[in-house]
């Protein structure tokens, strides 16, 4: 793909940049910096970005930062007063401004169209994409100068691609494969085409005294869009350890920020291309935000994926889990219906996908609530856990189990680690609504509210965050912020009664529950 903006050419696959058809020399950083402000200019691109892309997350100054930007403009006859191309937007970063053109590249030509001749004979070998999201992580770069962190940042990036193979959803290239591009120069659009694969996850590591920082980017190879940076630090004391704990950050941050990539992408496609696993997607993406209509929009949409393939284990068990939520909040329509037809997906979804771990989790969720099978429902959430220790969605289910069979404590620690492993999870208040029902059966009337309040200004119609907020209100003598949440809760589940939370939640003792019961009962929530 060629880019033509103005009187220039820039073709990323020679990497050359032309004007009216004559070469402009620039430098390899020079190119790498305008190749990716181009690709991004739909939005203004921060300075950690570039270091992230161009720097591979090396620490440069201001002043070197500038001249490379000054020098990107000199390439392209702008300047820092007319900005008619990389315009610099004010405490934020900058911004490719020119109208592009997109162009096929055909033999030394730009051109409009297919491609054809010897460049699609070139291509004919590559492989397709596979039908579930693909990635491939490259060797990491060492940039500390010591040569004996070249065994250590290996071992990290293996342990990457291994946690990142325990998502059932997820391509992984194996390391073998991916290893080969370590002695060359890295184009990540033909490492893409070359492996097959969609996305790609570069990083670096740098070591000063006993601390090792280590940067990952994941790029769309497809466009060199870049998708995610971030960058992970610790002490350098117990090696292995410290191996694992990195590798954990890593895949744990990697795999739901391809989910999100993959929603945007299909949100984009025709309602005749979509296929199970694209319309479990956009279920996933209605799902994430928790209100009565977009549940029931998910619900469709997975139901959609299974009329294209009944097996499907994650759309099988989400679509339970839709159930299950729906019970929670006071939305089921039909329980003698609802119920057992949410318990039924529960189950086929751990028997198609066994070694699923998000399919166990979600499944495991659900069966409690549904069907009153809390032992079921744990067995298959420890099962969830051991296959993806970095699955954020098995932890959180996890916390809720342990409350189920009267642990908050555990819960709590469960709970802990779900959000460690996903701080900026989508469903994040409904972790928090767990935490905060802990620390209530714990006794912990403050730190309930506190974390019930997050809940609710996160989803205000969240019933079980409305319900800790009113009992531990009450608890607590706050007798008018108590009545205030309780008259929100009937709003949202008006059949409520305290005699009946046995059944609204899965805590079947009654000693486990007595401190909940009291609270709302309190708060007059009636019997």
């Amino acid at each position: 793909m060629g880019y033509t903006f103005e009187e220039f050419v820039l073709d990323p696959e020679r990497r050359e940049l032309s004007r009216r058809g004559k070469g402009i020399p620039v430098g390899p950083q020079i190119f790498d910096l305008l190749h990716f402000l181009l690709v991004n200019r739909d939005r203004v691109v921060s300075k950690q970005d570039l270091l992230a892309a161009v720097w591979r997350g090396r620490v440069v100054s201001e002043s070197t930062l500038a001249s490379h930007i000054n020098a990107v403009r000199k390439a392209v006859a702008d300047d820092g007063e007319q900005q008619r191309i990389i315009r610099t937007v004010a405490r934020r970063g900058f911004r490719f401004v020119a109208e592009v053109r997109e162009s096929q590249v055909v033999g030394a030509d730009l051109k409009a169209g297919p491609v054809t001749g010897l460049a699609e004979a070139a291509t004919a070998d590559w492989p397709d994409l596979p039908d579930k999201p693909s990635l491939a992580v490259l060797p990491f770069l060492n940039l500390s100068g010591d040569a004996e962190q070249d065994y250590f940042i290996d071992g990290v990036v293996e342990d990457v691609i291994s946690s990142l193979a325990r998502n059932q959803w997820l391509f992984v290239i194996a390391r073998d494969s991916s290893f080969t591009y370590r002695s060359h120069p890295i184009d990540v659009k033909q490492v893409g085409q070359e492996l097959g694969v969609r996305y790609v996850l570069e990083g670096s590591l740098r070591k000063d005294g006993n601390r090792v920082r280590i940067t990952g980017m994941l790029i769309d190879a497809t466009t060199r869009g870049h998708i995610w940076a971030d960058r992970f630090e610790s002490v350098l004391e117990d090696i292995f350890e410290l191996q694992d704990q990195i590798a954990s950050a890593v895949a744990a941050a990697i795999a739901p920020q391809v989910e999100r990539a993959e929603i945007r992408r299909v949100a984009i496609k025709t309602p005749e291309n979509l296929g199970a696993y694209d319309y479990y997607l956009r279920g996933m993406a209605r799902f994430h935000q928790g209100g009565r209509q977009a549940t029931e929009e998910a619900l469709s949409h997975f139901y959609r994926a299974l009329e294209q393939d009944p097996d499907y284990a994650p759309a099988c068990a989400m679509a339970a889990w839709c159930y299950a939520w729906r019970k929670v909040n006071g939305w089921t329509v039909d329980r003698h219906r609802e119920f057992p037809e949410g318990a039924r997906l529960a189950r086929h979804a751990a028997a198609s996908g066994p070694e699923d771990a998000v399919a166990l989790a979600r499944s495991g969720h659900a069966l409690p609530h549904l069907a009153g099978d809390v032992t079921g429902g744990s067995d298959l959430i420890q099962r969830s856990q051991r296959l993806n220790p970095n699955l954020a969605a098995a932890w959180y289910a996890g916390g809720f189990s342990k409350l189920w069979h009267g642990k908050p404590e555990e819960a709590i620690e469960q709970f802990a680690r779900a959000m460690r492993l996903s701080p900026f999870d989508p469903e994040i208040c409904r972790i928090q609504g767990g935490v905060a029902l802990a620390h209530l059966l714990a006794g912990r009337v403050d730190a309930a509210a506190e974390w019930a309040e997050k809940a609710v200004r996160a989803l205000p119609d969240f019933a079980l965050g409305l319900s800790v907020l009113a009992a531990s209100y009450a608890l607590a003598g706050r007798g008018e912020e108590a009545a205030k949440a309780a008259d929100a809760l009937r709003r949202v589940v008006p059949a409520l009664r305290v005699t009946e939370l046995q059944d609204w939640t899965p805590i079947r003792d009654p000693q486990h529950i007595a401190p909940f019961s009291k609270g709302l009962r309190l708060a007059g929530i009636p019997e």
